[in-house]
């Protein structure tokens, strides 16, 4: 670095010269001890630099100074600057007793003369940034640290020149030679960070994170990880390669959404884990009804980074699509954000005015079409009649896919509507092929392919799908499905597994003690099952005089007690509401009342209960699978 007059890492720049240290061009006041040892360090990148080095460097042999605590506070400074820690350090390691390693790599830049990207002294050390600054190849770094500061989000903001297809890290290369392509299968999206510091734009960030998560999964050479999964890690501190272990991915996708008016800014940033290097950065600017566009650019770009090859027909699904209303995408966003993360009628019943009101801004928007049929598909307030609801379910996934076939989710919420509620095993599965054929990334359409295999008894084609499934999403938060088609499987002990892992990180998820209560149960623990079934009430939110006289009965009776009050429970809401008519025959069942079960099952397949789709294989049932009326109830569904 001899010849070098600048020194690069991550988002730093180091005047070698000057004495200065830069972020973003902003210059960080720091003294001169902590800049000394910076000095040392990053001479010597991946080596240890020993504490007598420093103290050789920083005090004269004539210097009286308690010289561990002076070299441990010029440290903490130096970390200060750096927003690094001992702890977990993003640049310097400390080897305890013996010295500090920069664990970060550093390029060098060799030209005397600022490049047409540098920021003069005297604006960066006074905040402002001229409207003509390039954002240059130092934007790279990770989310909780390039974007934290109100300086950072002025640069974002005032950049005054149009970076729409800049490769950010072209300078780089240029310096130092481009780096070796690293080996890439797998990534996940990071939530981007709202930059607009209105919370109420996360809706919007969201839904960019949520296209860009769908885009990549288009690719087939990639495993991408859903954003049910990648959305745990919103406004996470943890270390970039922590979290990439944890999803088992070897890159990361991090960035940002600033928006503006109808001015739109994303930036996005990919990151390879292990070990951890920054590879690309690329910023667009467009107007807000062409962001889809933009993020299959960005999709594209990934794949051109770690040389996925693209076959033609991904080539088509990630090319620019038609601009969208932006008061239509808006209300459709607010609407994909309202149904995602609400979960309560109140908040399916918002997404669908969003979704409405979309369509009275642009009639021909396929995906808020399909943003309604899987709202009447999926959502059951209050136990919504599936005759009330899964044919507007329809309805509006024809629609979108009359106005885009290529719509990934309308054709799983078409699939899931032909297994549910047409009961046609064949037609449903086309569905789910033809969606993992758009998006083999699909979780969805893999869940349910699972439940179509393993009602029709297609046992270890369903596990194999389902574990699958579970690579796309792993995160237990999200494993209440495979669950259930494991307990399908009579594999209780993936389920198990599986079940244990979900109701500890969320103990008050109610499907997680939902699906405990039923291992047990078919693993002959059943009082314990009666207790997780009551839990699970509670969870779901029985009121309290029931939940009382369930305590009383399980006290009285163990867990007969239980399905005995719980059947009485089932039958007395059923004057009232729509009670899932299998549900109270498999209570019968459990009681031991044939006969009510039988009642029961056939107003199920009178209502076209969609667990009707189960009898083949439901655990439940087995004490009456022998009975010719039950074998002709399967018959009728039509199960293969």
């Amino acid at each position: 670095m001899t010849n070098a007059r600048t020194a690069l890492f991550g988002p730093y720049a180091v005047d070698l010269r000057s004495g200065e240290l830069r972020k973003y061009g902003i210059r960080v006041k720091m003294g001169e001890q902590p800049f000394q040892i910076l000095l040392m360090l990053i001479e010597r990148p991946g080596e240890m630099v020993t504490r007598e080095e420093l103290r050789a460097k920083l005090w004269a042999d004539d210097t009286f100074v308690d010289f561990d605590h002076g070299l441990n506070s010029a440290v903490q400074r130096l970390r200060d600057c750096l927003s690094d820690t001992a702890e977990k350090p993003l640049w310097i390691e400390t080897i305890p007793r013996r010295g500090y390693r920069f664990i970060a790599p550093v390029e060098s830049q060799a030209s005397a003369a600022p490049g047409p990207n540098a920021v003069p002294a005297e604006t960066a050390s006074s905040g402002a940034v001229p409207a003509e600054t390039r954002v240059g190849s130092r934007v790279y770094g990770r989310r909780a640290k390039v974007f934290a500061t109100a300086s950072v989000v002025a640069i974002a903001l005032l950049v005054g020149l149009s970076l729409r297809g800049l490769n950010l890290s072209s300078v780089r290369e240029r310096l130092g030679g481009r780096p070796s392509t690293p080996r890439i299968q797998s990534l996940a999206v990071l939530p981007l960070v709202n930059l607009s510091g209105d919370p109420d734009q996360d809706y919007f960030a969201d839904g960019m994170t949520e296209e860009l998560t769908t885009d990549l999964g288009k690719i087939s050479g990639l495993r991408v990880i859903s954003r049910t999964s990648a959305m745990q890690y919103k406004g996470t501190k943890k270390p970039l390669p922590e979290i990439a272990r944890e999803l088992n991915v070897d890159a990361l996708i991090e960035g940002t959404v600033s928006r503006s008016g109808n001015h739109l800014r994303i930036t996005a940033n990919l990151v390879q884990a292990s070990p951890e290097k920054h590879i690309w950065a690329e910023s667009y600017e467009s107007e807000v009804g062409d962001a889809l566009a933009v993020q299959g650019k960005i999709a594209q770009a990934v794949a051109r980074q770690i040389q996925v090859r693209l076959t033609q027909k991904e080539q088509t699904l990630l090319a620019p699509v038609r601009t969208v209303n932006p008061e239509a995408q808006d209300l459709y966003l607010r609407g994909l954000y309202l149904f995602i993360t609400g979960g309560t009628a109140e908040s399916s019943e918002k997404a669908i005015k969003y979704f409405q009101q979309a369509l009275e801004k642009d009639p021909n928007y396929a995906a808020a079409y399909s943003g309604l049929a899987l709202i009447y598909a999926t959502w059951s307030p209050g136990m919504t009649r599936p005759r009330d609801m899964m044919p507007k379910a329809k309805v509006f996934a024809l629609k979108a896919l009359s106005l885009d076939e290529t719509s990934a989710m309308a054709h799983s919420t078409l699939g899931t509507i032909e297994l549910l509620y047409d009961w046609n095993w064949s037609a449903a599965e086309e569905e789910f092929k033809r969606t993992m054929e758009l998006n083999p990334n699909n979780v969805w359409a893999h869940e349910w392919h699972a439940r179509l295999l393993v009602t029709s008894g297609r046992t270890e084609e369903a596990i194999a799908e389902v574990k699958q499934s579970i690579g796309l999403d792993p995160s237990p938060l999200s494993g209440d499905y495979s669950i259930w088609v494991f307990i399908l499987a009579r594999r209780y002990d993936l389920a198990l597994e599986r079940a244990q892992a979900l109701t500890e990180l969320a103990p008050n998820f109610s499907w997680g003690h939902f699906d405990l209560a039923q291992i047990y149960e078919q693993t002959g623990r059943t009082e314990e099952a009666a207790r997780e079934s009551l839990k699970a009430d509670e969870l779901f939110g029985m009121e309290p005089n029931k939940v009382a006289m369930l305590k009383e009965a399980i006290a009285k009776s163990g867990a007969q007690g239980y399905w005995r009050r719980t059947l009485e429970n089932y039958k007395e809401s059923a004057k009232s509401q729509y009670v899932p008519s299998v549900m109270v025959a498999e209570a019968c069942v459990r009681v031991g009342d044939k006969e009510c079960a039988f009642q029961w099952l056939e107003k199920g397949f009178e209502e076209r209960d969609d667990l009707m789709i189960n009898l083949k294989v439901e655990p439940v049932f087995d004490r009456t699978r022998t009975d010719p009326r039950y074998q002709e109830l399967v018959r009728r569904v039509g199960i293969p």
